[in-house]
């Protein structure tokens, strides 16, 4: 099947979104939930950025591999996802983890997740793949990848990020010639291979891969025979490649979609409590690196039909307020001082409680004289009247889970267990 002239190469791709993983450096968040569900910016989810990225790149055909605790990421793809229709031949599957290919046989890696499905990806009848990961914030053309890898002729283009060379000791890198090919995948190195004419910076993977179906699918077909594979794309597929075939890097900042507030590229990993606290409270930046307000980028997600956000209670010491923050709808601040925080739909803080740099999920409520600071605090918690959390760390650590720069993560089970101990 050769590209269509005269036509958009994303019309001729589907989008296969890995999105099975757990996540488990964000702890507690994803005792209920896979990363790809965790909430993030207010209303949305992670996975959302993948999707829309891919929306609104034109592609109108996506499948998405779970495994890990999927129902609220299924249930979000059903109620957010669902305007697909296959009339127009828009597509978008959910392929759950289901012994399809054998009674004990689960997705065993990346690359399985799209063996097992072979079958649903030959049906869509697309010239391009580009698989994805559903766990990273960021804006991107997947557009302007695809025309890289036809005039290229690749059989696989990796995206990549540009990062300082001392921070690439926590990524795959590629060591490329001056064309841009990729000449070694190196997986975490010690010592990474800088860009050429560019020593202090190296190319970091971003786990986005665009294939030509048909090379695509002989490459799984063979791998799935091979014993002694982990049927991982980072592990053996992209290696063999690089190899044996013709890889080309894909710089992120040629397709990084930027409104005219972003000044730089913008991508994030929000895979620790840390970096997940700190993505979060930058929207809240008077100019925020990721403008979420860009029309003509939007993030599609479920939205739920939900009343406005409302201030009440106007006197001294009992005021209901918000400043550099972003406040959900359905939210009610009732005399609560909210500073630097990002609250999600349906929050209820009442009276004479402060929340500082605090990342509240949804349907939280916060009660009297609470103070809360350098929080997150996960879906459905209620934190009771005049609890303090962020300003002793031997407290907080007594009952919470506290990371090392002393962001705080609550949850119901902990203030349960914290309720329990204190009679």
């Amino acid at each position: 099947m050769q590209p269509k002239p005269n036509q958009r190469l994303s019309s001729q791709a589907m989008a296969f979104v890995l999105a099975g993983g757990r996540g488990s450096r964000l702890k507690e968040l994803t005792d209920k939930r896979a990363k790809p569900a965790v909430y993030f910016g207010g209303k949305t989810r992670i996975i959302d950025f993948a999707l829309s990225n891919a929306l609104n790149s034109g592609i109108r055909k996506m499948a998405i591999a779970t495994q890990y605790k999927a129902h609220s990421l299924i249930r979000h793809m059903q109620r957010g996802w669902g305007f697909f229709r296959a009339e127009r031949n828009e597509y978008l599957d959910i392929l759950p983890a289901s012994q399809r290919v054998s009674e004990s046989k689960w997705y065993l890696g990346t690359a399985d997740a799209v063996t097992q499905n072979i079958d649903i990806v030959d049906s869509y009848n697309v010239k391009f793949v580009i698989i994805l990961a559903g766990d990273h914030i960021y804006k991107m053309d997947y557009e302007v990848m695809l025309r890289q890898h036809v005039e290229s002729g690749a059989d696989v283009t990796i995206g990549c990020l540009t990062v300082p060379r001392a921070e690439a000791t926590a990524f795959g890198v590629m060591d490329i010639d001056k064309s841009g090919r990729i000449t070694a995948f190196l997986e975490k190195p010690k010592d990474p291979p800088s860009i050429p004419g560019d020593p202090a910076h190296s190319l970091a993977s971003m786990g986005i891969y665009v294939f030509d179906w048909a090379f695509l699918r002989e490459l799984l077909v063979r791998d799935a025979e091979d014993d002694n594979s982990s049927h991982d794309f980072g592990n053996d597929l992209i290696p063999h490649i690089v190899r044996n075939g013709k890889a080309m890097a894909h710089r992120f900042s040629e397709s990084c979609v930027r409104s005219g507030l972003e000044e730089e590229p913008y991508w994030r990993d929000v895979g620790t409590i840390d970096a997940f606290w700190q993505a979060n409270i930058d929207l809240t930046d008077f100019v925020p690196k990721l403008d979420l307000y860009d029309t003509t980028w939007p993030i599609w997600t479920y939205a739920e039909l939900v009343p406005p956000a409302k201030f009440i209670h106007d006197e001294e010491g009992r005021r209901g307020s918000a400043v550099s923050s972003l406040v959900s709808g359905d939210c009610i601040v009732s005399g609560s001082e909210v500073k630097n925080s990002l609250l999600f739909t349906g929050v209820r803080a009442h009276s004479f409680s402060t929340l500082e740099h605090t990342v509240i999920l949804p349907y939280v409520t916060v009660g009297r004289r609470a103070e809360l600071k350098n929080c997150v605090i996960d879906r459905g918690v209620h934190i009771p009247e005049g609890l303090v959390v962020g300003q002793d760390p031997d407290e907080d650590a007594k009952w919470f889970r506290r990371t090392d720069s002393g962001i705080v993560l609550v949850t119901q089970d902990m203030l349960d267990r914290r309720a329990a101990k204190l009679g």
